[in-house]
């Protein structure tokens, strides 16, 4: 029997999609089914729908962000959308301030920029990204993203000796998105907190010392002009939620063969739980995956809010991010809905 009560601390939930595509589907389905979900979540009371952006991974259709963000923001009325994230060196900061403006513009107050610096692929393709005229790569990360900010908060002045003097992203306003940095690192942490941003940490990817990279975070924050006044953080952690354990660790198999590849062409497609089965592990991959599987909260409804309750207080957090991957896209549906019910997520509509 599950016990449906208010969230921790007031936990605010929101989705994090990476637009995954199971084998034996098509890169149009997981779109379609993108779309489909945002809808769904938005009537269960989440808060936020965020689009990852990856390149050159058949498992993964979100090659480009911005594109998922209209067609979710125009799909659904009132949930956030934004991307989680777009990867800056591989792009113009004045065209990323362009785009999300556009969709400020076009959606106002409901526009998320999320900006993250992994590589999101792996070395072959990163290098294709990287021959844009406009990429920059990791090396001037923190220039090109003092140009983006300056640049959504109005440009540059037209009386300086900046080359880009005078130059603005239009449409410039009323307003502009809500601005975060996305990272797993000390490194990303600090970089939010200098520049006065919201931090959103992956503690899916790395959670070892997460709680202390976050209360960094808190600690070194300056507000800047035109910024956030206080700090902001949320949490993206990995969940596979069904009625019961069993069939939950059932769901959850498709992403530890996934999760064993790196990101990129190499990375294994996102199989059944019957094609898990028969699937000829190795030793060393069956470690991996049970260490990989300590970084994910999975179980039946009370399991998991119990888990992310604990997540949210070791964080002191009040806004939890999840991020569903499984074959079947009933599966990953029901455990959005199995969370927000446990969770009684406030302005649910169903």
């Amino acid at each position: 029997m599950v016990t449906r009560q208010p969230g921790p601390l007031g936990t605010r939930l929101s989705v994090l999609d990476q637009t995954p595509v199971p084998d034996g589907t098509t890169a149009a389905d997981a779109v379609a089914e993108t779309v489909a979900l945002a809808r769904a979540v938005e009537r269960l009371g989440y808060h936020r729908y965020w689009l990852a952006e990856h390149h050159d991974t058949p498992s993964l259709a979100g090659t480009a962000p911005e594109v998922l963000v209209a067609a979710v923001a125009a799909a659904t009325t009132t949930i956030r959308v934004g991307s989680g994230g777009v990867l800056l060196p591989y792009y113009s900061p004045l065209k990323v301030a362009e785009v999300f403006r556009m969709l400020h513009a076009l959606f106002p107050g409901r526009i998320d920029l999320g900006i993250g610096r992994a590589a999101g692929t792996g070395p072959a393709a990163e290098a294709a990204l990287l021959a844009s005229g406009g990429a920059s790569g990791d090396k001037y990360f923190a220039n090109h993203l003092a140009d983006l900010m300056t640049f959504l908060g109005g440009g540059f002045p037209t009386d300086g000796d900046h080359p880009y003097a005078g130059v603005r992203a239009i449409p410039d306003g009323p307003g502009a998105p809500s601005v975060w940095l996305l990272g797993s690192s000390g490194q990303s942490s600090a970089a939010a907190a200098a520049f006065g941003l919201a931090f959103a940490f992956a503690h899916f990817i790395t959670p070892e010392f997460g709680p202390q990279i976050v209360d960094g975070y808190r600690r070194r924050f300056r507000s800047q002009e035109g910024g956030r006044a206080v700090p902001e953080a949320l949490v993206a952690a990995a969940v596979v939620c069904a009625e019961t354990d069993v069939e939950a660790q059932r769901q959850a198999s498709a992403t530890d063969l996934w999760r064993l590849g790196p990101e990129g062409s190499r990375r294994p497609p996102i199989l059944s739980p019957e094609q898990i089965d028969a699937y000829p592990w190795t030793e060393p991959d069956r470690a991996r995956a049970a260490e990989g599987r300590t970084r994910m909260v999975v179980g039946a409804p009370d399991r998991v809010r119990a888990r992310l309750a604990a997540l949210a207080d070791d964080y002191g957090t009040e806004e939890l991010m999840i991020v569903t991957v499984c074959h079947d896209p009933r599966a990953r549906l029901r455990s959005y809905e199995l969370v927000a019910d446990v969770f009684d997520l406030p302005g649910r509509s169903d």
